[in-house]
C-alpha cells in the first residue's frame, strides 16, 4: 500500500521503454493523478495498460487554485501522483507550484528518478559535466539577449532548451557572439529521429539546413566561457 503523499513521476519523452518499473507501480496503485494535459496522460495509461484513474489538470492561469486543490486531496488521506506530459514534471512546466504548496503546508513528497533530455544530451555532449546550470527556454521577446548574452558568459557547461522555430535564430545569435564556441544541439533525444550536432555555431547552421533538421524538441548544450 501507498504511502500518503505526493508522488512525482516522470513520464518517457520518447521512448516508452523508458519508463521506470517503480513509476509504473505508483501510476497502477496510486488514487488520484494530476496531470498537465489529461490527454496526454490517458494515452499513457493506455499504452501501459493501467485502467483509467481520476485525472486533474493543473495549468498556469489557474495555477493558484489547482495547486491548492490538488495539495487538499493530499492532506484529505488520497495518494496523488503529479505527473506532465513527457519528462520530469517541474522542468519548464507549472508542476512545481504543487509541489511548492506542498511543501509550505508539510505535505510529504516522494520523487521517483526517471526520463528527462538534460542529463542525456549533457553527457552525450561531450562538454564539460563536472560543472553545469540548466536555464530553461529563453524567452521569446524580452529580455532575449541579455538572457543569451548571460548563457554565453557562464563559467560552467550550460543546458538550455529551444523551440523548433527559434532554434535557428538562438545559434545565430551565439555565432554573433562567440563563432568558436563549441556547442552541442541534442535532437528529439530518445525518440526515433535522435540526432546530436556538435561543433560551433557555424557548423550547427549548416545540419540545420538538413530536411527536417529543425523539425522536433531540442536541447542545447553551451561550452563554458574561457
Amino acid at each position: 500500500m501507498l504511502e500518503i503523499a505526493l508522488y512525482i513521476v516522470p513520464v518517457p519523452i520518447g521512448n516508452l521503454d523508458d519508463i521506470t518499473i517503480r513509476a509504473i507501480k505508483i501510476l497502477q496503485e496510486v488514487e488520484v493523478l494530476a496531470c498537465e494535459d489529461t490527454r496526454s496522460t490517458s494515452k499513457l495509461l493506455n499504452l501501459l495498460g493501467i485502467k483509467a484513474k481520476r485525472l486533474l489538470s493543473y495549468h498556469n492561469y489557474n495555477e493558484k487554485n489547482s495547486a491548492q486543490g490538488i495539495v487538499n486531496l493530499v492532506e484529505a488521506g488520497k495518494t496523488v501522483a503529479l505527473v506532465c506530459d513527457a519528462g520530469y514534471p517541474g522542468i519548464s512546466d507549472p508542476a512545481y507550484r504543487v509541489v511548492r504548496e506542498c511543501t509550505s503546508r508539510n505535505v510529504k513528497i516522494i520523487a521517483l528518478p526517471g526520463p528527462s533530455s538534460i542529463l542525456p544530451a549533457l553527457v552525450a555532449s561531450g562538454l564539460g559535466t563536472d560543472s553545469f546550470v540548466f536555464l530553461g527556454f529563453p524567452p521569446q521577446k524580452k529580455s532575449r539577449n541579455t538572457f543569451i548574452e548571460n548563457a554565453m558568459n557562464q563559467k560552467t557547461t550550460v543546458v538550455l532548451f529551444e523551440s523548433s522555430h527559434r532554434i535557428e535564430k538562438l545559434i545565430s545569435r551565439i555565432n554573433e557572439i562567440d563563432p568558436e564556441r563549441n556547442l552541442c544541439l541534442a535532437k528529439e533525444i530518445s525518440k526515433l529521429n535522435e540526432q546530436y550536432f556538435r561543433g560551433n555555431a557555424i557548423t550547427i547552421l549548416e545540419c540545420l539546413k538538413e530536411k527536417n533538421a529543425k523539425k522536433g524538441e531540442f536541447t542545447l548544450i553551451i561550452d563554458r566561457t574561457k
